[in-house]
């Protein structure tokens, strides 16, 4: 008899604030401990997942203090260390070693399966050692062991992501991997032939268009019958995107702005609350050890509705033009009739009105979290935290390809 009512439990490690997670709840498991040492990642986790993450080092926590009898060991492991974009990457970077803490609890622990996530750069690392020592010290222990490369795009996730799954058993049955849901148009016609059920890749308008002139607020907002949380973006772009036509002098605008609030009678604090931002608009105030900035033109007319100032800095301040773009891996403009490129924990690309960065909410939508996924921490520790993360969708797949497995094994 097929076990199809057992709620499979799953420990994991190095959670994050819990993509990976979260595909498997959504696929009928249960997480019973799950580990990380990013405190805002962890705050993250307990606001939308659970309180059973513990915060602290894996390397510390002996094994005796991590539930038995579980069903899958979940792991990303650190992947700075592999990362192709780290050029110092070696093989004594210590964080190339943070599997062995899988391992350890995999050898005490002994549960059904194991999961391995990392970046694709991982099977080219020293001629492809690295891969191979970290598939024969788990085939040591009694697993078998695969690996495949897949990109979260054939999933129906809104982004090219490629990275590398390492799967075990010690059931003594092959692995499985998801297969894809989704191809993309420009493929060879014949994939498309043997394909032919395949979905068209989702493009990132398509996932996020209706985001694109909502206001930058910490606040919740409304949209579409949908409550936005977390549509925050860094707007570091003007200098080599739209930028300002006219010279500004921000210690100018700065008395100018200050004039014009204390006739009004409005505290800075006040300011901020009327635009929905975090210790923002107080700097338009400030001109002391050039910390000080001068609004956008869209915050500079939401400004002035408040403030109902004079016309006299309206044209130098909002009128703008394209200026020369250079494509750096810090100042790439996000895809828009296709899926993005990889979501990185260093920074989001700009979006393609080239007025700002991809919010957290359109980071967070183009990882596949749901609306009512709440980020906690600084905006730059919320960016981390989505960059870091595994696709909840392309989880999701992941955990209903190994659940069928360990159903039919009556596990």
């Amino acid at each position: 008899m097929l076990n199809k009512e057992r709620k499979f439990k799953v420990v994991s490690l190095f959670t994050g604030c819990g993509g990976l997670d979260l595909g498997f709840i959504k696929a009928g498991f249960e997480v019973i401990w799950a580990n990380d040492f990013f405190p805002d990642a962890v705050k993250t986790y307990k606001k939308n997942i659970g309180d059973h993450i513990i915060l602290g080092d894996i390397t510390k926590i002996p094994s005796s203090e991590i539930p038995d009898n579980f069903d899958i060991l979940l792991g990303g492991f650190p992947c700075q260390g592999f990362s192709i974009a780290n050029k110092n990457r070696s093989m004594e970077d210590e964080r190339n070693f943070l599997y062995k803490e899988m391992l350890r609890i995999v050898k005490d622990k002994k549960p059904a399966f194991f999961l391995a996530e990392n970046v694709k750069g991982l099977l080219s690392m020293h001629d492809g050692q690295v891969v191979k020592m970290i598939i024969d010290d788990f085939k040591k222990i009694g697993y078998e062991v695969s690996y495949k490369i897949v990109n979260a795009a054939d999933y129906g996730v809104p982004q090219k992501r490629e990275r590398i799954l390492i799967m075990g058993n010690r059931l003594g049955v092959k692995n499985e991997f998801p297969k894809p849901t989704h191809k993309s148009p420009l493929e060879n016609n014949q994939r498309n032939l043997t394909n032919d059920k395949l979905k068209p890749h989702i493009s990132v308008k398509e996932a996020t268009e209706y985001l694109a002139d909502l206001w930058i607020s910490y606040n919740p907002q409304i949209k579409d019958g949908r409550k936005i949380h977390n549509h925050i973006a860094r707007t570091n772009v003007q200098d080599k995107f739209w930028g300002r036509k006219h010279k500004v002098n921000q210690h100018e605008i700065c008395d100018y702005l200050k004039h014009w609030r204390n006739k009004k009678g409005i505290s800075t604090k006040k300011v901020d609350e009327y635009f929905g931002y975090k210790h923002t608009a107080g700097h338009w105030f400030r001109k002391d050890n050039n910390s000080g900035s001068i609004p956008n033109p869209d915050d500079w007319w939401k400004l002035k509705e408040l403030l109902e100032f004079d016309d006299k800095y309206d044209k130098q301040v909002t009128e703008l033009e394209l200026k020369e773009i250079k494509f750096e891996q810090s100042l790439r403009i996000n895809n828009w009739d296709r899926p993005s490129d990889t979501i990185t924990a260093t920074g989001p690309e700009i979006h393609p009105n080239k007025k700002r960065r991809m919010s957290v909410r359109e980071c967070a939508i183009i990882q596949t979290f749901p609306d009512d996924f709440v980020f906690e921490g600084s905006l730059g520790n919320m960016y981390k935290q989505i960059g870091n993360a595994v696709p909840v969708l392309l989880g999701e797949h992941i955990a209903k390809t190994i659940k069928k497995i360990m159903v039919e094994n009556n596990v």
